[in-house]
């Protein structure tokens, strides 16, 4: 039977039609997507870029851990001593930026409720002498004050009648056992009713406790995860900035790398390896970029370091990375000089230490108490992508996480 041409023709140009229109439906679906990443991120947009990216991973893994699920919750806050009157007073005051606070922080709550003593506020120094900040010039003090609320008293300011008074000055090791608040801190303040308590770090040890008093392990756990926030307007600036490291970089898919890396810590250091172990305490811009192309991060890959101004020794690091940040690159010009200038370190590591919370992958240079708390924090949050070129785990995973040693194994679970 013969076939009409025209038959033929129409039947092409319908094929012709539909296969357009597939066209289209795929190109405005991409775009609309590829829009989507190319938004700038803000506060408003930082819950949905974090979702976003979760699905945008698991279509392509490479080297991105995308198997970590978050942990829930698993203490309760400690009972309420409302009714008990107050001993006396604690004073205390945060130094060397947000890692040590949090455990300077923890062991005067713990101190203060075990003992029963009203806690007056911190003020925050700095590295300098002089230099000195209200404890809300930096952190959230409602939030702070509302999260312990019936766990321990807190004041903003001692009383008149107790300034006068000169404190009995307590040297505590970080993370003090029961044993030693009972004999070396609780008789002298029965004695003295007013204390000033100063930490000191005998060790960096984050590794679970045994056999802790229950009701200082709920306390630690709410002084460590639940009680220190940065005041929204520095905690919007962090969100600016993790949001920017998202969305700068379209090849890389909105996730993006922190590294604890200065240069100024590398100078001080002698990063020798240790001969029986084969390990290294620090490494150098240089050793990081070759760990990272060895587990897979290729030069698409976006990179925050810690660093406050660029160093020349970092040149060859952006050579091969070339997507990296630093604070001087992502904080914007009207914050640089609340942010930037000098005596202002703890505002600077107070940024470091939350964008490397909350990066998809967080690679520490040297080992120490910033590593330590930003791994705890990572952890509650389900962000256990920790890599550590000294580790003897096969995936180079903090020990950390693969060993669940973390204190924060304790808090959640």
């Amino acid at each position: 039977m013969a076939v009409d041409p025209r038959q033929i023709l129409g039947a092409f140009l319908t094929i012709s039609m539909f296969a357009m229109l597939g066209n289209m439906i795929k190109r405005d679906h991409f775009d609309a997507y590829k829009m989507s990443l190319q938004m700038q991120s803000g506060v408003r947009l930082k819950k949905f870029e974090e979702n976003k990216v979760s699905a945008i991973t698991l279509l392509s893994k490479g080297p991105w851990n995308v198997d970590s699920q978050q942990l829930k919750q698993c203490w309760t806050k400690p009972v309420s001593k409302d009714t008990e009157p107050s001993k006396g007073f604690i004073v205390f005051s945060l130094t060397n930026g947000p890692d040590h606070h949090l455990s300077q922080l923890a062991d005067a709550v713990v101190i203060a409720r075990y003992v029963n003593a009203t806690l007056v506020l911190p003020d925050i120094r700095g590295s300098e002498p002089g230099q000195k900040r209200k404890f809300q010039d930096m952190y959230d003090v409602d939030k702070f004050m509302r999260s312990l609320d019936g766990v321990i008293t807190i004041v903003k300011e001692l009383p008149p009648e107790v300034t006068s008074r000169s404190p009995a000055v307590v040297r505590v090791p970080n993370g003090a056992s029961e044993d030693f608040i009972v004999k070396k801190i609780e008789p002298i303040f029965r004695a003295n009713g007013y204390l000033r308590l100063s930490t000191y770090f005998p060790s960096v040890n984050l590794k679970l406790r045994e056999k802790q008093n229950a009701d200082l392990a709920l306390t630690t756990c709410l002084a460590m995860f639940g009680s220190l926030e940065l005041k929204p307007e520095i905690q919007e600036l962090v969100d600016m900035m993790a949001g920017s490291l998202r969305t700068l970089n379209q090849k890389s898919n909105g996730c993006f790398v922190a590294i604890d890396l200065r240069t100024d810590v590398l100078e001080k250091k002698i990063c020798k390896q240790n001969g029986f172990k084969k390990r290294k305490s620090c490494y150098n811009a240089q050793e990081i970029a070759e760990f990272l192309k060895k587990r897979g991060f290729d030069g698409n890959t976006t990179i925050y370091l810690t660093q406050t101004w660029w160093h020349e020794s970092l040149n060859f690091f952006r050579e091969i990375f070339p997507n990296t940040y630093i604070k001087d690159d992502l904080i914007p010009a009207d914050k640089k000089g609340a942010f930037l200038k000098a005596g202002s370190s703890d505002l600077q590591r107070a940024i470091d230490f939350y964008i490397c919370s909350q990066s998809d992958a967080f690679v520490p240079a040297f080992t120490g108490l910033f590593y330590g708390h930003v791994a705890g924090r990572r952890i509650a949050s389900g962000r256990t992508q920790i890599l550590v070129p000294s580790s003897p785990s096969p995936d180079f995973l903090s020990s950390f996480v693969s060993k669940k040693n973390h204190l924060a194994y304790s808090c959640y679970c």
